[in-house]
């Protein structure tokens, strides 16, 4: 074997590739950094679906959640079908009117009801969440209200040191008001408090 044979075996044969191992130590595999990419993404989606995933449920949960579900869109489409009905075939749609006005009344009491009950149970649920979310904004006004007067301390020439800000009350937001070349009538109004 010539010498430049026995080089040339050396560098890239024989089981090992001395130069590929070398670029390996300058250069990422790119190879390796796809599969190490797809199995960090893999594991990733396994985590949201372990955290966000809904167990799964048979077949009759599902039918009852479709079922929960029908009413109010059904309602909405069914009213905006008696607009279309009345104006393409006022007949039949008369004739359907007349039918409910046999409805009798402790019917009508009865179904208003149910549909109350159905609306009123969601709108109080998001008014609750509401309510939630406004006490705790609320609680938070006085941090608020004492950053803002550290922020126009720090922006005037007075000493550093934060100042607590009070909320004015109302009387001293008329007077304030009045002062500034407001209506002579509420400064009269405001003075016999």
């Amino acid at each position: 074997m010539s010498p430049l044979a026995a080089l040339w075996g050396l560098l890239f044969g024989g089981g090992r590739n001395v130069v590929a191992e070398t670029m390996g130590v300058f250069r990422e595999n790119a190879e390796a950094a796809g599969v190490r990419d797809a199995e960090g993404r893999a594991a990733a989606l396994a985590q949201f679906s372990a955290e966000f995933g809904q167990p799964r449920r048979g077949l009759f949960d599902r039918a009852i959640d479709g079922l929960n579900r029908m009413p109010r869109p059904l309602m909405a489409y069914g009213v905006l079908g008696l607009f279309v009905t009345a104006m393409t075939d006022p007949v039949w749609f008369a004739s359907r009117m007349q039918g409910l006005a046999l409805v009798p009344e402790p019917l009508w009491w009865l179904m208003g009801a149910i549909v109350s009950f159905y609306f009123g149970a969601r709108y109080q649920s998001h008014s609750q969440e509401f309510q939630r979310s406004v006490a705790e904004t609320m609680a938070r006004v006085p941090e608020v209200a004492a950053n803002i007067g550290a922020l126009r301390a720090m922006e005037s020439d007075a000493p550093t040191e934060a100042r607590t800000v009070e909320a004015p009350s109302p009387r001293q937001d008329e007077t304030a008001a009045l002062g500034q070349g407001g209506n002579p009538a509420l400064a009269a109004w405001a003075g016999g408090r």
